[in-house]
Order: structure tokens, then sequence, then C-alpha cells
């Protein structure tokens, strides 16, 4: 009788260890990470662009987060973010031409807990959009002033992300989907009725991680990644139809970071849709590039 009572207690005991070795595998999904998900990759581009875009030096997105928190594991966190978008132009004396400034602040609210495998995230963002000048928005001719017009505009975005890990594929998942809002009165008169002020954004990211000798470590880094990120403009605009191309951009990345490398990596990034550089905003891009990225996760 004691024999058995052994061999169950062994069996308990061993099952009980193996479900907290495999909890202990799981991804940390903390709010800092979900947070450096949602603010777009700092990057910097290689002048090798293919597409219709103006011959570029560089495009360089600077983008570091500064977190408000009570604690490492608070549901709630403030996230403020100064970013910054450069082009360097591939022209004589290699001009850099109406930088974007986008300095936001961004709310979350975490509904679970950072060690369940599926929880999901609200946020709230409050934004600017703006290029630095102050000169007239058209030329002479009635084309805008790409070279020292005013672009501004002001906006919120609300929206969740939707985290989850697939034990099967070894990978994190997340979801995003949210609007993003410019009131008329939030903009400059000229971009009203050309830029849109109501767009729904969805968004796809997976980070697969190692099967290797790191799988076991607590700061497991994902080597590889993709992106598929989408997003509609709703409101009037352009006398388009309501169901129109025009309306839609997307962009699908795939990002690698080699183990010889510390804090970077290489992407690849296919983008299709308008120009989000403030006011070129008229262009249409379809555009293939490669660059170095900063998408170091943790998990």
């Amino acid at each position: 009788m004691n024999y058995l009572f052994h061999i169950a207690f062994i069996l308990l005991w061993s099952t009980n260890a193996f479900t907290q070795k495999e909890r202990d595998t799981l991804p940390k999904l903390n709010l800092s990470k979900i947070a450096h998900i949602n603010q777009s990759d700092s990057y910097i581009t290689f002048p090798t662009d293919n597409g219709n875009i103006e011959p570029l030096m560089f495009e360089a997105n600077l983008n570091p987060n500064f977190v408000v928190r009570k604690r490492a594991d608070s549901r709630l966190m403030m996230v403020l973010t100064p970013q910054i978008t450069i082009r360097m132009f591939n022209e004589e004396s290699y001009p850099v031409k109406t930088p974007s400034y986008i300095p936001q602040l961004t709310l979350y609210y975490l509904f679970g807990y950072p060690d369940l495998a599926h929880h999901t995230t609200m946020f709230g963002k409050l934004a600017h959009h703006s290029n630095g000048q102050d000169g007239n928005f058209y030329n002479s001719d009635g084309s805008i002033n790409l070279r020292s017009g005013n672009f501004a505009t002001n906006f919120f975005e609300i929206g969740f992300i939707d985290t989850s890990y697939g034990s099967q594929v070894n990978a994190v998942k997340f979801f995003k989907s949210s609007l993003e809002i410019h009131p008329k009165g939030w903009m400059l008169e000229e971009l009203q009725g050309q830029y849109s002020g109501l767009r729904w954004h969805n968004s796809f990211f997976a980070y697969k991680l190692p099967l290797d000798r790191d799988f076991f470590s607590k700061k497991r880094k994902a080597n590889f990644s993709v992106k598929i990120e989408t997003t509609w403009m709703l409101d009037k605009i352009n006398d388009w139809k309501t169901v129109e191309t025009k309306r839609f951009s997307g962009a699908l990345t795939f990002y690698y970071h080699p183990k010889f490398l510390e804090d970077i990596g290489f992407f690849v990034k296919f983008y299709h849709g308008l120009d989000y550089y403030n006011i070129y905003f008229r262009h249409q891009l379809d555009i293939i590039r490669f660059g170095l990225m900063t998408e170091i996760l943790r998990f």
C-alpha cells in the first residue's frame, strides 16, 4: 500500500513540476512589450528603395518611448513618444526636407494578467503631426508647396490589442484594431476635404521564438517576425467613392535578427498607399525597401 502511495506521489509531483516548467516557459507579455509593439519601430533604410518614391539617401524613424507607470506589473501605463521621421533626399547637398514631428501620449490598460497566454489591452492616443514649416500651403501655380508649406493636424486614436501565444508554432501573436480621428477644427483648413480625418487601422504581428537552447531562457529574443498593416480611409475626401482602392493603404514587413547582432536586425518592407510623410500626403506610393530596425523584444 505504501508502495502505491509513493508511486502516486511521484507521478503527481512530476506532473506538477512539468506543468510549472511549461508555465515558466510562456513568454511574459507585460504592458511594456505591448506598448513597444503598438508604437512604430525605430529604423533606417538603405538607399535602395524600389518604386515610385523620390530618390532617397535614407528614411529614418526615431521613436523612443518614455514609460510612466507605478511598477513593472501595472495594468495601467502611460507612454510619451516624441516620434520624428526624416528623409534625406539624394539631391545636391543631400537636403532633409520637412521632417515629420509626431509627438504623442498613449494610455494603456491591460485586461487579464501578463502570465496568461491570452489577454486584451485597450489604448487611447493623443497626437500631433506637423512638419515644422510656416510657408504658404500652395505655390503660385496652385500646386502644394512641398518645400516650405505648412502642414499640421492633431488627432486621437482609440483601439484594442489582442495578445496570444501559439504553442504549436511557438510564436507570440498580436492583433490590433483602432480608429484614428482628426476633428476638422484640429487640422489646417487647407487639409480639410483632401486629408483623411477618419482612418480605420488593422494590424497583425507574429514573433517567432527560438526552439534552441534559449527556449528556457527568461529573455528569449524573437529572431524572426512578420507584420501586416492596413488602413482604410472612411470619411469624405477628394470626391472619392465610398469603395475606392485609393482609400486603402497596406504594408507587409519581414524582420530578421541574426545572432551576431545584439540590438538591431534587418527588414524588408512592401508598402502600397498614400504617402505618410506630412505634406507629401497626396503622393501614391508602391515601394519595396530594405534597412536596419531596432525591433528587439525579449519574451
